[in-house]
């Protein structure tokens, strides 16, 4: 299990993320926009880089739903390898199987 300081921290994370992400998309579309002028895209690198830290979703890290472990972690179920195994042998993810061949 990992510290409940460190999952509380990457939800705080996510919820910047989520409300910067408007701002900071219409900051990035100026940015690589070849219509705007050098006025403009300086501007918009002022504000992006006025902006909180972890308003950038490059800092946010996957943790796995149940026990907050931050690596092995399947994308597609949302939960790391070991808790992923545990769950797939009691027929608790729909369908999955184990592999025979």
């Amino acid at each position: 299990m990992a510290k409940k300081s460190c999952i509380h921290r990457e939800k705080k994370r996510q919820a910047i993320v989520e409300r910067y992400a408007e701002r900071r998309a219409e900051l990035v579309k100026i940015i690589k926009s070849h219509d705007a002028s050098f006025e403009e895209k300086e501007a918009a690198y002022k504000k992006i880089s006025a902006m909180p830290r972890d308003a950038s979703a490059v800092r946010l890290h996957h943790r796995c739903a149940i026990t907050g472990r931050p690596k092995g972690y399947y994308r597609k179920f949302g939960v790391s390898r070991l808790v992923f195994r545990r769950l797939a042998h009691a027929g608790e993810l729909p369908g999955v199987r184990k592999a025979s061949w």
